[in-house]
């Protein structure tokens, strides 16, 4: 079975993200390079949350777990306590093959996939020197209601300051 290449992985993660932030209300934006491990940011007024994509056609699991070696460097990037906008994963599971990530009905287009997150920041140091595990729990789905959550947790941010008060 052919592998997806990862520009198709990348822009099919975006497509899924926009539309559940559209379907928020939420705007997206996205950045020319992945410099600060950042894929896009969405925005709600003057809140933002700062997403890394990923996008997998093989999940590794760990019980209730999706897991992703995330590389160090993009880990300490999201975990930054400093951070202005809150910093989270977002693991794209598509079907192993291409064809089936699109469904073509005569009234719609159906995306046969399913996004899952974990909030970075403020996390503990990685335990490993390349990549870390990053657990992503099948209970957090991405879902316009999970992206309502992570604004509250940057509200939350501005009010207490970092780490203060914040819920998973």
């Amino acid at each position: 079975m052919l592998e997806a290449a990862s520009w198709q992985k990348e822009h099919f993660s975006k497509a899924y993200v926009l539309a559940i932030a559209t379907r928020g209300g939420y705007t997206i934006g996205s950045w020319n390079q992945d410099k600060d491990g950042v894929d896009v940011t969405l925005r709600d007024r003057g809140l933002m949350v700062d997403l890394q994509l990923k996008c997998t056609q093989n999940p590794r699991t760990a019980g209730d777990h999706f897991v992703y070696d995330l590389d160090v460097a993009t880990y300490d990037k999201l975990r930054d306590p400093e951070r202005c906008a809150p910093g989270y994963m977002v693991l794209v599971i598509v079907p192993a093959k291409l064809d089936e990530w699109l469904l073509h009905e005569p009234t719609r287009v159906l995306m046969a996939c399913h996004g899952y997150w974990a909030k970075l920041q403020d996390e503990p140091p990685p335990s490993g020197k390349v990549t870390t595990a990053v657990h992503l729990p099948r209970t957090q789905p991405l879902t316009s209601k999970s992206l309502e959550h992570m604004f509250q947790v940057s509200l939350q941010r501005i009010r207490l300051g970092p780490g203060e008060g914040e819920a998973a």
